[in-house]
């Protein structure tokens, strides 16, 4: 789109909006004016999140690459390129993302930012999906209250991609089915670029996944990539080429595997340990009970419950100042 630039629906603040951010109309812009001018400067794209988004399965000379950094590639060019700043850390929680991440990615005022988080949360004996709709609410808000399009996706169960036993699997797989119920509510309501990586595939299919089996291979970073990207061109939000899905490194082996085992992945054991197994033991023998009593159907119903209140009572509070707007608004396509 050339001359032309898209408005948007104002977000107050303090406070939010029930409605998501939607365009409204083109307007003229003047080649001497300071929206026109906007039009030139790199894409700003901002990723938020925990250790999927820092690219931790897909390593690169002097560190680590990542779905994010692959897009971040295609969604520029000719003309514009883009200034990608990553703000995603290993082990996040949504208070993390809410508290830390939200604030310097609001002030990096982004055009697109991506929010992928809540695995993390599914792990932890806190597990609360009311908080955690909260949270991700006031994530939503504060960034599209200051222009920018947001990123989400919906996650595979952690306890089906590590092939768990049912008694173990099951109270892990309803906490992920909940946080991805409240990923799809909030993306409805703020307009998301929404990408479903939650599909029997995504559990089948071992190339995408990296020795751990708890986050994804190159193979698997690039196929989010080439989805987000499909998704942000169908909306005239990218101008570069997608990301190629063939990996450049061979897929993890079992030997791999068992070496990750042996060494990170011990760590990683045994601070679960004290935190999630416990309560996740607690967990499976209320499973194993519910079922030789053929009343499991309670237990759906319960996380139900919870999920259906932690979706009526997500509160529009007040939220910390957004940094001030520049000076072109939120635009329909990325082409200037």
């Amino acid at each position: 789109m050339t001359g032309v630039e898209r408005g948007t629906s104002a977000v107050p603040v303090p406070g939010r909006a029930s409605d998501p951010v939607t365009v409204t109309e083109a307007l003229p812009v003047s080649p001497g004016s300071p929206a026109r001018a906007a039009l030139g400067r790199p894409i700003r794209f901002a990723a938020l999140g925990d250790s999927f988004t820092e690219g931790v399965g897909d390593p690169v000379p002097g560190g680590r690459r990542g779905w994010a950094a692959l897009l971040a590639d295609g969604i520029g060019g000719g003309r514009r390129g883009v200034e990608f700043r990553n703000f995603a850390v290993s082990g996040a929680l949504s208070a993390d993302v809410r508290d830390r991440q939200a604030p310097a990615a609001a002030a990096f005022r982004p055009d697109l930012a991506s929010v992928v988080v809540g695995v993390n949360d599914t792990l932890r004996r806190s597990f609360d999906i009311r908080l955690i709709a909260q949270r991700l609410d006031e994530v939503c808000a504060l960034l599209t209250g200051g222009g920018a399009v947001l990123l989400t996706a919906c996650l595979p169960d952690p306890g089906a991609v590590l092939g768990l036993p049912g008694p173990l699997g099951r109270p892990l797989a309803r906490r992920q089915n909940a946080v991805n119920a409240v990923v799809h509510a909030l993306s409805s309501r703020y307009d998301a670029v929404h990408l479903h990586a939650s599909g029997r595939e995504w559990v089948s299919d071992r190339s995408l996944w990296s020795a751990d089996r708890l986050h994804p291979a190159e193979r698997g970073h690039r196929t989010v990539a080439a989805g987000f990207h499909a998704l942000l061109a169908a909306r005239g939000l990218t101008l570069g080429s997608p990301p190629g899905l063939a990996p450049e490194q061979p897929p993890p082996s079992r030997a791999d595997s068992l070496l990750w085992l042996a060494t990170a992945g011990t760590g990683w054991l045994v601070r679960r340990s004290t935190d999630l197994l416990p309560q996740l033991l607690f967990l499976a023998g209320a499973e194993v009970r519910h079922w030789a009593r053929g009343t499991g159907a309670q237990l759906d119903r319960r996380a139900d419950r919870a999920l259906q209140g932690a979706l009526a009572t997500v509160a529009f509070t007040a939220l910390p100042a957004v940094p001030p707007a520049r000076s072109s608004a939120p635009k329909a396509t990325m082409e200037g």
